[in-house]
């Protein structure tokens, strides 16, 4: 009887350390419960249960206390980095810039830019001196970005100044409904008649520059090209996600006649290279869908005709700018499609694999996730791809639970080598065992998701679960031109400032770099030659910060 009692007491005990997550504390409080069962009979059952739910001393408190803190810590996102003596007194730089903004923030907490939304601290956030280290820091790669939403909004407007682009207006409402480069004045659809009424509505866009003067007119055309409005409160601007995503969608309609000119395209991508590049970003995994171009001679370019100039502009690229480390495409068509145009998607991958397979990353299929049929009715075509094609899919990009967010369970099931986005992830924590354990990278992209209405307060996010549990993550900036943001400071700045713990360090910001290579397409040789180009440009960066040089 006395060795039950013992063996119940001493479950009883482990009852109450069970729930203990740091193991030097587990271990404290099993041995206090042990001296307590080595004393008593089977009559004092209760009372030992007592004594092992008593409370601790001021001591063992503390003591306990800083044990799980130090435990918080040593698991989380970026624990495993070691840094050089430098980079400790660079640390030391980024932590005072960064305390400054959280003493701000506890003060006046409309100020601490990560509660507010993105558009409104655009300017402010220019003058933050944390803002401007991350801007010199030497970020590594963007992993997810769409191909005609990469450049800045200034760029996408000086386009309008080359010769022989027309714009459709509206007889209606005088609102643009679209551009076109042409020699001649553009038929309307379904007419043949270029002396229609309906032609009139083709103007050059010089003319109307020239009627409207170049500042009002630049103003006008700006406002088609980004989501941001200065004269409109962002948080109200639009009412729901599904508004929100319309005009979204708009912007890629209206912008796309201008990029799909051929001559254009080409110089997009380049000058899109090269503010990555100013921006500290030396690589380029972007999703795109492969829109047909056109020339003034009449000309059609297909799917294959796009890669070629996409290789022509990244090697001219590159043979300018050495140090930077390359670029690859991801083939990602829209998932609102019929069954029968989906099913070309599958073959067009399969084509450019074979033809391109250096610069073809691998494939994925975008669009609302709340409106767009799930992964799963994608699974029998995806499934029966070469396994040497890689899967990047979109999943979790909502704040539903038990609905579309299911995508993130087939995404992983499906062999995604990264998850896009991966929001709704926190609401999965077997999905996230499995990340884990398959070594999946989540795309995290900050701003995207507040200005596409998932998230208000940066802080609210849930890639601060992500990062609190050691997910592999790459911070991203999915569409920065419609933002009107820079190509990834402005998200490393919101991750690392809003997302990421107060006590995340240089150790987080170096993951992040490092997990954008690590996690990228690149193979083993060329992911070597990418950290050695990587690792000059931030030795230097430490350097300069260090000695006051930045």
């Amino acid at each position: 009887m006395a060795t039950r009692s013992v063996f119940i007491i001493w479950l009883i005990c482990i009852g109450v350390t069970f729930h203990v997550a740091q193991s030097a504390v587990r271990h404290r409080m099993t041995e206090r419960c042990r001296r307590v069962w080595n004393e008593v009979d089977e009559n004092n059952i209760v009372a030992a249960q007592a004594v092992c739910n008593s409370r601790a001393t001021l001591h063992d408190y503390f003591r306990d206390r800083k044990d799980l803190l130090n435990y918080e810590v040593e698991s989380s996102f970026g624990a495993d980095i070691r840094l050089t003596d430098n980079e400790e007194l660079a640390n030391k730089i980024i932590m005072q810039a960064k305390e400054d903004e959280y003493r701000v923030g506890f003060l006046r907490p409309y100020l601490f830019n990560p509660a507010r939304h993105i558009f409104e601290v655009l300017d402010v956030i220019k003058q933050s001196k944390l803002f401007q280290i991350i801007q010199k820091m030497p970020k590594g790669g963007i992993l997810h970005a769409h191909d005609t939403a990469l450049c800045s909004a200034n760029y996408v407007v000086s386009l309008t100044y080359r010769p022989d682009l027309w714009q459709r207006t509206s007889s209606q409402n005088n609102e643009i409904e679209g551009f076109l480069f042409s020699r001649e004045q553009p038929k309307m659809p379904n007419t043949n008649q270029s002396d229609s009424d309906d032609d009139s509505q083709w103007r050059l866009v010089k003319d109307v520059r020239d009627e409207m003067g170049a500042e009002k007119y630049d103003e006008h055309i700006r406002k088609l090209f980004t989501l941001f409005d200065k004269n409109v409160n962002p948080r109200i601007q639009f009412p729901d996600i599904n508004q929100v995503w319309e005009r979204f969608m708009g912007l890629f309609m209206k912008v796309e006649s201008i990029l799909t000119y051929a001559p254009v395209w080409k110089e997009y991508y380049k000058h899109a290279l090269k503010e990555m590049q100013e921006d500290g970003v030396s690589y380029l995994e972007f999703r795109g869908t492969l829109p047909k171009l056109y020339d003034l001679d009449g000309n059609d370019y297909n799917d294959e005709d796009i890669m070629e100039i996409y290789i022509e502009a990244l090697d001219e690229f590159k043979h300018e700018n050495p140090s930077f480390i390359g670029s690859k495409f991801i083939y990602a068509p829209l998932k609102q499609v019929s069954n029968e145009t989906a099913a070309t998607y599958f073959d067009v991958v399969r084509r450019l694999h074979v033809k391109f397979p250096q610069f073809l990353a691998g494939f994925d299929l975008v669009g609302q996730e709340d409106t767009a049929p799930g992964l799963v009715s994608f699974a029998e075509h995806i499934l029966q791809l070469p396994d040497d094609i890689k899967f990047f899919f979109h999943a979790g990009e909502t704040n539903w639970f038990g609905s579309v967010d299911e995508n993130l369970i087939d995404a992983v099931l499906l062999g995604s080598h990264r998850i896009g986005h991966g929001y709704a992830l926190a609401k999965h924590p077997k999905v996230i065992d499995l990340v884990k354990s398959n070594d999946i990278a989540v795309e995290v992209n900050p701003i995207s998701n507040q200005v596409l209405k998932l998230v208000d307060d940066y802080r609210n996010h849930p890639a601060s679960v992500f990062l609190a549990q050691n997910v592999p993550v790459v911070i991203s900036s999915d569409d920065p031109s419609f933002w009107e943001v820079s190509p990834l400071s402005h998200d490393f700045y919101m991750a690392f400032l809003g997302i990421a713990s107060r006590h995340s360090d240089l150790r987080t910001l170096k993951k992040f770099a490092i997990n954008s290579i690590q996690y990228s397409s690149l193979d083993d040789t060329e992911k070597t030659d990418a950290f050695t180009k990587w690792q000059i440009k931030w030795d230097k960066f430490i350097e300069d910060l260090v000695h006051n040089e930045l």
